[in-house]
């Protein structure tokens, strides 16, 4: 299994610098090209709510035009001699920008993306949420903090929990695991089921290994704060990412990210390769 051609999700408006580094590391490392993607909704004309002046959907229009010609510019400053089989893929469009993402990734072996510090729930035209992002890709996602310019691989943690979408998540993140210095695979449990859960991440280990990755298997005792009891582990063990499953229901279209998931992508330190 390879990952032949990495997404990564530019935010308008500013810096992709550290976004851009993590992208054109990795594909080196993966031998990958690398598509651009850039996505905003234009100024919506409802009709009811009276006359809009032309010149500010003409603002709007400039506004859009100046943030894409920005971000085409750092994407080929960064990558565009350095990986040649890049692509730039601007998209101005109507729909729900999570869903317009999830329509390009289906290009993409990986899709990077960062966690939008300027989200507001009054700006869906320019920011994504990464929580609907992720659960609607169908795709493995990298989502990298604010601050992080660079993923190591000296130690990769694999977030146990015995369902699909952590099954998905590890098979995803194979091409990475076979860059790591290190792999773990932990499952937190409940006191009465550390027995078992020993034995599942032992069969994972197992499984990684016949794939050519070593790797170690550890389990903990659940303390009720599961997220932090992670945390603290991949802290002690100097991780570098979490392989995890991401979980949560749509309600009313929008997606509600479980308690652990939310904890990984939006307050998280340390990247996340996550898929549903």
């Amino acid at each position: 299994m390879r990952c032949a051609t990495l997404m990564v999700h530019l935010q308008l408006g500013c810096s992709n610098a550290a976004l851009l580094s993590i992208a054109g590391d990795l594909a080196d490392r993966l031998g990958a090209c690398v598509i651009g993607v850039a996505v905003c909704q234009p100024m919506r004309i409802i009709y009811s709510d009276g006359y809009i002046p032309a010149e500010i959907i003409d603002q709007d229009r400039q506004q859009i035009d100046a943030d894409m010609k920005a971000a085409h510019a750092a994407f080929r400053a960064a990558l565009g001699d350095r990986i040649p089989a890049s692509e730039w893929r601007p998209a101005i469009t109507y729909l729900p920008l999570a869903e317009q993402l999830a329509k390009e990734a289906r290009c993409a072996d990986l899709v990077i993306t960062a966690v939008d510090q300027k989200l507001s729930m009054f700006d869906t035209a320019r920011h994504v949420e990464v929580g609907d992002l992720v659960m609607q890709l169908g795709r493995p996602c990298l989502v990298v903090p604010a601050g992080v310019e660079r993923l190591a691989l000296n130690h990769v943690v694999i977030g146990w929990k015995d369902s699909g979408e952590t099954r998905r998540a590890v098979s995803d993140a194979l091409p990475l695991l076979r860059l790591a210095g290190r792999v773990t695979v932990i499952e937190i449990a409940a006191e009465d089921d550390l027995d078992d859960a020993s034995g599942r991440v032992k069969d994972v280990a197992f499984w990684l290994n016949r794939h050519g990755i070593a790797a170690a298997a550890l389990t903990a005792a659940s303390t009720g704060d599961d997220a932090g009891h992670l945390d603290a582990i991949m802290q002690e063990q100097r991780a570098d990412l979490i392989v995890a499953g991401a979980y949560g229901h749509s309600r009313l279209r929008e997606w509600v990210l479980g308690g652990v998931t939310r904890d990984l992508l939006l307050k998280a330190k340390r990247c996340a390769l996550v898929a549903h």
